[in-house]
């Protein structure tokens, strides 16, 4: 039955209480829309090992010319996201867009010159964290890497990832740094450390989205908890200025090879346990 008046469903994962309010005209029944929201809620909540706020509202509104679009996250208490009207099942099994939303609710908001650091770490999450839940295979998340992050890098004239703000250097480029940032703490704590220790650290502190933070206080909590300086250094080497990297050299030692749209993995490549332990299959809350 398709939803035909304004209806509301509350959902409880990883702790957190999520109120969905789903449009009249809704093109697929409550029960599919709503599962949706909850598989971005289990993906988010097992990168983090909780939903990242207590309380969140997501308001689903219909329209649109894509299957889902137009997302938004406003601080840590509200999304709010458009479902096409020829929405399928399938395209909300496929969907990103609202595991995406659901991280920006994880990490405070920072001033505008660093939203690259705000987007790129929300698309960097997304399929790691649905991977790790079974929702997308080390396969799919490391091509969609290998495809995209080409788009992160500096063009002529640009500059570093604080100054230049096209989409591409925004999104991939944020992306970028967050996979190196997850890359290299790794390789520095011989992979007993990572990311999500920093992610979580700086969530713990109360860095979500409703708060506003400096640059210097997201960099300093989130290196403390791997014990490392990390993510300082390479917002040093890629934020003022436009840094190198070179992505065939990053492939080739975490042992992913790209041919004809399809990723092989290399086990016996220098950082083959890093590459998969990022993807690696966890217990859902």
């Amino acid at each position: 039955m398709l939803v035909s008046a304004q209806s509301e469903e509350t959902l409880r994962v990883g702790g957190g209480t999520i109120r969905i309010v789903l449009p009249p005209d809704s093109p697929l029944p409550q029960e599919v829309v709503v599962g949706w929201v909850r598989r971005a809620a289990v993906a988010v909540s097992g990168y983090l090992g909780h939903y990242p706020v207590k309380h969140v509202l997501i308001t689903i509104k219909s329209g649109g010319g894509h299957p889902v679009g137009g997302g938004i996250t406003y601080g840590g208490a509200r999304i709010e996201i458009r479902l096409g009207r020829e929405a399928t099942v399938g395209d909300l099994r496929r969907d990103w867009e609202m595991t995406h939303e659901m991280f920006h609710l994880a990490f405070p908001t920072l001033d505008r010159r660093y939203l690259w650091m705000m987007e790129g770490l929300s698309d960097y999450l997304e399929p790691v964290a649905r991977a790790r839940v079974g929702q997308l295979t080390a396969e799919q998340v490391w091509r969609g890497m290998y495809e995209g992050m080409p788009q992160g890098l500096p063009g002529a004239g640009d500059e570093g990832l604080d100054h230049t703000h096209t989409w591409g250097r925004t999104y991939w480029g944020g992306d970028l740094y967050w996979l190196l940032a997850d890359v290299r703490i790794r390789v520095k704590t011989n992979n007993r450390r990572s990311l999500e220790d920093s992610i979580r650290a700086i969530l713990d502190a109360g860095g979500n989205g409703s708060v506003n933070w400096t640059l210097e206080q997201v960099l300093a909590v989130g290196d403390k908890a791997t014990g490392t300086t990390v993510l300082k250094d390479l917002h040093d080497e890629l934020g003022p200025q436009a840094g190198h990297m070179d992505l065939a050299v990053l492939w080739k030692q975490l042992g992913v090879q790209y041919r004809h749209r399809r990723v092989r993995f290399d086990d016996a490549a220098p950082w083959a346990k890093i590459r998969a332990s990022i993807t690696a299959s966890g217990h859902a809350p």
